[in-house]
C-alpha cells in the first residue's frame, strides 16, 4: 500500500477514536467542562498532561531545530524539561490544594481582586492564542504533506476535529482524548527512532545509538556528522554559535514559561486529591522523558541521512519524498548553476536547497526508506501532538471568558446550564481565531511557541510563585507586576521579532538577548515591580494571609513538637 492509503487508514482510525471518546465523555455540567468532574485518576492525568504539554513543537519542531542548529537547539530541550520539573515541584500540589478551576481564578481569589483576575485573563488569552497558532500551523503542515491538501485546508480539517471534542466534551472529553493521543504520539515517535537507530548504529535504543558508532565502522555518529557539516561549510554539529547570555536567558524563559503555562497547570485541578496531583506530575515526567531523551537522537539521525541522501546528488535521481515535500513549498530546490546537481552548502550565494525545519521529523522515516505504514504512523503522531495541545489551550481560552469574566464578574447569577453554553460558545470563537492564526502564523512553529513561553514567564510565573510563597504579596503588587512584565516583553517582541518600528537585526538586541529569551527579563521586571509596590502598599487581609499558609500546609501533618 502507498503512503497516502496508509495515512488515510491510520489517521482516519485515530480521528474516529478521538470523536468516539468525545461522545462517550461529553460534559454534562460546568465542573465536567472545566475540570473533568475533578475525578481523573493520576495515571490517566499523567498521560493527559504529557500529551497536553508535548505539542507540535515537541513532536514536530524540536528535533527539527536541533537537527539544523545542533548544539544551539539544546536550549529548547533544557528549557522545556527543566520547566516541567519546576512546575511539578513548586506549583502543582499547592495550586491543587487551592482548589480553583483556572489560573485567573487562583489569581483573582488569592489577590482578592477582580482587576487582578481580569489582568490574568488577558495574560491567559495572550499566551494561549500565541501558543495555539503554532499548533494549528503544525496540523496544517502534516495534512498538506500526507493528505496532499493545501496547508490552509489542513488547518480547516484540524479546526473541525478540535471543534468536535473540545466544544462537546470540554475538559472531560479533552482529558480522555489526550490519554489516547499520548499513546499514539509516543508510539509514533519511538517506532521510526528505533528502526533508524538499528540501521545507523545497530543499537535498538536510540539514546544509546546517539552516542554509538556507525554500523560497521569505528567512527562515532556525532564525529561523522561533524565531518559532514564542516565539509559543507556549516559549523560543527556539536559546536554552538549563540552567545552564552542568550542561551541562558532563552533556557530560563522556557523553564519559567513552562511552569506558568495555564493549560498545563489546569490539568492538576482535575485529580481528586493533592497527593494525586504530585503522583500524576511524576507519571507525566516519566512519559515526557521518553520523548525528550529520544529527540536529540532523532535529530542527529535525520541530519546524517538527509545530508548523505541529497548533497551533491543529481536532482533527477531524488526519491519520491523529495518531490512530495516540494509540492508543499516546505522544501525548495533552485538549480543556480544549472548542472542538475543539488548543492547543499552553508554559503547562501551557492546553496540551492532550502528545507523548512518543521518537516524533519515527518520526513525522517521516508529519508531512511522505512515502510510506508511507519511514515503514516508519524503523521498520526504529529497530529495527535498538535491537536492535544490545541484542545487544552482552547479550553483555557473558553474558561477564561465564561468562568473568570462572565460568571465571576459580569453575571454572577448565571445558571450552571447557561454558563456551560457560554463556555461552549467561547470555545467555538476560540477555534475560529486559532484557525486564523494557524493560516497566518507569525513564524515557524517552535519560534511562535517560544514567544508564548516568554509571555507566560513574564506575566504568570511571578504572580503564582509570590502568591504561594510570599504572604505579604498584595493585589496592588501583583497587578502592577503582571502589567509591567507582560507589557515590556510584548513591546520587545513587537520591536525585534515583528519589526513594528522598522527593520532590526541581532546587533540591536538589548544586552544581546533575543526576543525568545526576553521573557526572563520581563519576569525579573515583574518580580521587582511586584515586591516594590507590595511593600509600599497595604498588607493583604488577615484571611488571605492565613489562606497562603494553609495551601502550603501538608494535609494530615501534626503540629511541630519540642524534643
Amino acid at each position: 500500500m502507498d503512503v497516502q492509503t496508509w495515512t488515510y487508514i491510520i489517521v482516519g482510525t485515530t480521528f474516529a477514536i478521538y470523536i468516539g471518546i468525545a461522545i462517550w465523555s461529553r460534559a454534562g455540567s460546568t465542573k465536567d467542562f472545566y475540570v473533568a468532574g475533578g475525578g481523573v485518576p493520576p495515571l490517566a492525568n499523567g498521560m493527559a498532561t504529557a500529551a497536553d504539554w508535548m505539542s507540535a513543537a515537541s513532536f514536530i519542531s524540536m528535533a527539527g531545530i536541533i537537527s539544523f542548529a545542533g548544539y544551539d537547539g539544546a536550549v529548547y530541550l533544557m528549557g522545556w524539561t527543566g520547566g516541567y520539573v519546576l512546575l511539578a515541584l513548586l506549583l502543582a500540589p499547592y495550586l491543587r490544594k487551592f482548589g480553583k478551576f483556572t489560573v485567573p481564578d487562583f489569581i483573582g481569589d488569592r489577590y482578592y481582586s477582580n482587576t487582578a483576575r481580569t489582568v490574568a485573563v488577558v495574560c491567559a488569552l495572550f499566551v494561549s492564542f500565541t501558543y495555539v497558532a503554532g499548533q494549528m500551523r503544525g496540523v496544517g503542515v502534516v495534512f498538506s504533506r500526507f493528505l496532499e491538501v493545501d496547508i490552509n485546508n489542513g488547518v480547516y480539517i484540524g479546526m473541525f476535529i478540535v471543534f468536535i471534542y473540545a466544544v462537546l466534551g470540554g475538559m472531560k472529553g479533552i482529558t480522555y482524548t489526550q490519554v489516547a493521543q499520548y499513546v499514539i504520539l509516543i508510539f509514533a515517535f519511538m517506532v521510526p527512532a528505533i528502526f533508524i537507530s538499528i540501521q545507523l548504529t545497530n543499537n535498538p535504543i536510540p539514546q544509546l545509538g546517539f552516542g554509538g558508532t556507525i554500523n560497521g565502522s569505528e567512527t562515532y555518529l556525532l564525529d561523522k556528522l561533524n565531518g559532514l557539516h564542516e565539509e559543507l561549510g556549516f559549523a560543527a554539529y556539536t559546536d554552538g554559535s549563540k552567545a552564552l547570555i542568550d542561551v541562558f536567558f532563552i533556557t530560563f524563559a522556557l523553564m519559567v514559561g513552562t511552569a506558568g503555562l495555564p493549560h498545563v497547570i489546569v490539568r492538576f485541578f482535575t485529580v481528586p486529591k493533592v497527593s494525586d496531583a504530585r503522583i500524576s506530575a511524576g507519571y507525566a515526567l516519566v512519559f515526557i522523558a521518553i520523548l525528550y531523551t529520544t529527540a536529540p537522537a532523532v535529530a542527529a539521525f535525520a541530519r546524517t541521512n538527509l545530508i548523505q541522501t541529497v548533497s551533491n546528488e543529481k536532482y533527477a535521481s531524488m526519491p519520491g519524498w523529495f518531490s512530495n515535500w516540494e509540492k508543499t513549498g516546505l522544501l525548495t530546490f533552485t538549480d543556480k548553476n544549472e548542472d542538475g546537481v543539488i548543492q547543499y552548502v552553508a554559503d547562501a550565494e551557492k546553496n540551492e536547497l532550502v528545507i523548512d525545519r518543521d518537516i524533519m521529523v515527518l520526513a525522517n522515516p521516508e529519508i531512511a526508506n522505512l515502510p510506508n505504514w511507519v511514515v503514516a504512523l508519524v503523521a498520526a503522531g504529529g497530529l495527535a501532538a498538535a491537536l492535544s495541545t490545541a484542545a487544552g489551550l482552547l479550553l483555557v481560552i473558553s474558561t477564561s471568558v465564561s468562568h473568570d469574566l462572565i460568571k465571576k464578574q459580569f453575571a454572577p447569577d448565571i445558571s450552571d446550564s447557561n454558563e456551560l453554553w457560554v463556555a461552549r460558545g467561547s470555545a467555538v470563537v476560540a477555534v475560529v481565531i486559532a484557525g486564523y492564526f494557524g493560516i497566518n502564523p507569525p513564524g515557524f512553529v517552535a519560534a511562535v511557541v517560544a514567544l508564548a513561553f516568554g509571555l507566560a514567564a513574564a506575566s504568570f510565573f511571578p504572580a503564582i510563585i509570590l502568591g504561594i510563597f510570599y504572604q505579604r504579596m498584595n493585589k496592588e503588587g501583583a497587578i502592577a507586576g503582571m502589567i509591567s512584565g507582560l507589557g515590556i516583553t510584548l513591546l520587545y517582541m513587537l520591536i525585534f521579532k515583528f519589526n513594528l518600528f522598522g527593520d532590526t537585526t541581532s546587533a540591536d538586541w538589548w544586552f544581546g538577548v533575543s526576543p525568545e529569551g526576553f521573557g526572563t527579563i520581563g519576569m525579573l521586571v515583574n518580580f521587582a515591580v511586584s515586591i516594590t509596590v507590595s511593600s509600599l502598599t497595604k498588607a493583604p487581609p488577615q484571611e488571605v494571609q492565613e489562606l497562603v499558609d494553609h495551601i502550603r500546609f501538608p494535609r494530615g501533618a501534626g503540629e511541630a513538637q519540642n524534643h
